[in-house]
């Protein structure tokens, strides 16, 4: 690759962080991702050697540094050769659960009038 650069969302998914590059593309537009701090709302921002990427992946909050540009999606030793993980995936870093049923860990089961809240706030969403 000649250029210095490449896309935001297409390093995201050569370093396999997301099984297809539409992941990665949400993920940006989303306004999800930060490069260097700085909030990302377009996929087709341009990634540098030595930038910062801030992102949720799953249940964690993904913080890694670009160390090499990719040119085509390898085989996953090869993706781990491209970037730094500053902050790696630990029960302190995970996101709280969200949506209508979701409950804190350690709460038990729902009560029968709990459930019933819960589907009908399903039921409101749908």
């Amino acid at each position: 690759m000649s250029e210095d650069w490449v896309r935001a969302d297409k390093w995201l998914w050569y370093a396999r962080f997301f099984k297809t590059r539409s992941l990665a593309s949400k993920v940006c537009h989303a306004g999800q991702l930060r490069i260097d701090g700085t909030l990302v709302s377009k996929a087709h921002s341009k990634l540098k050697v030595g930038d910062v990427l801030t992102f949720p992946q799953a249940r964690h909050i993904r913080v890694v540094k670009v160390l090499a540009l990719a040119t085509r999606r390898g085989p996953a030793a090869e993706a781990r050769e491209l970037y730094q993980d500053l902050k790696p995936p630990a029960p302190g870093n995970r996101l709280p659960p969200s949506g209508p049923g979701a409950r804190s860990r350690g709460a038990g089961r729902p009560t029968k009038k709990e459930r019933r809240a819960i589907e009908r706030l399903v039921e409101q969403g749908e």
